[in-house]
């Protein structure tokens, strides 16, 4: 599968990094002391990750202003701790690796903490073109933070193949109105993340990419 396209697209979080557990669960705990409440682990958990839209839900039955979560959220958020905190996925590392073609990265991580991340684990370099989703530019499924990362990488719509990878469904939707193929890097269980995730192709590591070619 990795001859089979002129370009990759990724998505960071979740997919190519993460985060050691004590720290966002450090940030949610801050924000709720700030909004007088005490969120569980697992709300915690709910709240950074999203799965299968429980932030929405989480916050409307705690009666909270989404709006003002946020607020607090992102006034909470340290990038250099944040940074220190993140990790790079093994597989990540060794799959782009073996690709000789041009990598992009498209992520909802917001510029501010994303090239301290990238910084620090030294993979800036590794991307001919960064976009951090914004209200201005759009947000994953809307196709225009991928056409935008296409065009900064020379092969928007002029007979390139290409495909965007993530964790997220988000990503396989942006991917599909982008019309690239989209690839789900499931790396927890739907039991865990209450959603299971259509693709182009479904996998639990990169590097499953890499061993269906025989590498």
């Amino acid at each position: 599968m990795t001859t089979d396209y002129d370009f990759w697209l990724f998505d960071l979080d979740g997919t190519l990094v993460d985060i050691e557990p004590a720290y966002p669960r450090k940030v949610m705990g801050a924000v709720g002391d700030r909004l007088g409440v005490e969120f569980t682990d697992r709300e915690r958990d709910a709240l950074w990750y999203g799965f299968g839209g429980t932030r929405s839900r989480t916050l409307a039955e705690r009666g909270i202003d989404q709006q003002e979560f946020w607020r607090l959220f992102h006034e909470e958020e340290d990038p250099v701790a944040r940074a220190e905190a993140t990790y790079l996925y093994d597989d990540a590392e060794a799959f782009l690796a073996t690709l000789d073609t041009p990598v992009g990265l498209v992520t909802h991580c917001q510029q501010y903490l994303t090239e301290p991340v990238l910084d620090h684990l030294d993979i800036a370099d590794w991307f001919e073109t960064v976009v951090c989703c914004d209200d201005d530019i759009g947000w994953k499924p809307d196709p225009k933070p991928v056409e935008l990362a296409m065009r900064e990488m020379d092969v928007w719509y002029n007979g390139h193949s290409g495909v965007l990878a993530g964790d997220n469904p988000s990503d396989i939707g942006a991917a599909w109105n982008a019309g690239l193929d989209g690839v789900h890097v499931g790396r927890r269980s739907p039991a865990e993340t209450g959603r299971c995730v259509r693709g182009d192709k479904r996998v639990a590591t990169l590097l499953d990419l890499a061993s269906s070619q025989g590498r």
